[in-house]
């Protein structure tokens, strides 16, 4: 059972997924954005295993999160271990939370023909909710914002069809890239949202949820796994502008590719709504690294990490664990 010890700053847990090549955005589609850097096997002496699933079972350390933190997770991990030596193995998946909760949490989930453990010791998403969702079935008792992020608009360097801003999405000449509304939280529960209070949901969308698809023929497509597949859509021309989390553009520059940044103003960056929670499963194998993982990423050491990454620092009182409420009743 995950007991709660004193983890004074307490945080959560940033995410793997690592970055496809050079590829044409119709290769990604077809292969499936971040396939086998999805999971991940860190060990203290600095390698890195790819797609070993059964690690799920086995690690010293086990956590599924919000795939959107890819960027973080190494250099996270890396220091976490050298102060933990004893923690010899961390395995950490990274896709959407929304699958995790669904198809690996709440029932046997499989990847790539292997079973993958439905027990992690921790679990983060950028939904809030499906932490209480688990706590309703008694599954998970604390939780802690760790981190925050917000939207923002990709575009190549130079910005040459001049997107001054997410009204512009509704301009006739300008294709728009978006993550998918099935599986990708950033649109489901934020950008949707976005669209809707700059009155231009149905005319960007036309009110279509799907994947992998054109919401709109030749003006709005739904990405096919990842929101990460829009620079690559840039870069070969098939795209003007793409609706992203600030830390991927961040990103994206920090490997050299050739796109910058639109801000979206407050509130449409949805700053204030996106927070990362994190709570440790009553079923996970370590209680104890889990709740000294939550203690690190309480520390000043890992908020400097998610902040280079573009990250915006959680508050001393967000990263105390406190109880998760149960999930509102639907009327």
């Amino acid at each position: 059972m995950f007991k709660i010890i004193n983890a004074g700053r307490v945080t959560a847990l940033a995410t793997v997924v690592a970055v496809c090549g050079l590829m044409s955005s119709a290769a990604i589609a077809g292969k499936d954005v971040g396939k086998g850097h999805d999971h991940r096997t860190f060990h203290a002496d600095g390698k890195i295993d790819y797609g070993k699933i059964g690690d799920s079972y086995t690690a010293d350390l086990s956590m599924y999160l919000a795939g959107n933190q890819f960027m973080v997770m190494e250099d996270l991990l890396k220091v976490f271990q050298k102060h933990n030596p004893d923690i010899k193995t961390v395995f950490v998946e990274t896709i959407p939370p929304g699958q995790i909760l669904k198809g690996q949490i709440l029932k046997q989930g499989e990847i790539a023909g292997q079973k993958i453990a439905m027990n992690p010791d921790l679990f983060a998403s950028v939904n809030v909710n499906h932490l209480k969702k688990l706590h309703a079935k008694g599954m998970m008792s604390d939780y802690m914002i760790y981190t925050h992020n917000k939207l923002a608009l990709e575009v190549l360097e130079g910005n040459p069809k001049n997107i001054k801003g997410p009204k512009d999405l509704a301009r006739d000449d300008v294709v728009v890239t978006l993550p998918n509304p099935l599986t990708e939280g950033i649109f489901k529960f934020y950008g949707s949202e976005m669209l809707k209070m700059l009155g231009i949901y149905e005319k960007v969308t036309a009110g279509k949820k799907c994947k992998s698809c054109w919401a709109i023929k030749g003006k709005t497509w739904f990405t096919s796994r990842h929101h990460r597949e829009t620079p690559l859509r840039l870069l070969d021309g098939t795209t003007d502008v793409g609706l992203v989390w600030t830390t991927e553009i961040t990103y994206q520059r920090q490997i050299g590719r050739k796109v910058e940044a639109v801000d979206i103003p407050a509130p449409y960056n949805m700053k204030d709504k996106v927070g990362y929670a994190i709570g440790g499963m009553k079923a996970g194998r370590n209680p104890y690294n889990a709740v000294r993982f939550l203690s690190f990423l309480g520390t000043d050491e890992a908020q400097d990490i998610y902040a280079k990454h573009g990250f915006i620092k959680a508050s001393q009182k967000e990263l105390r664990l406190k109880p998760l409420p149960l999930p509102a009743k639907k009327k």
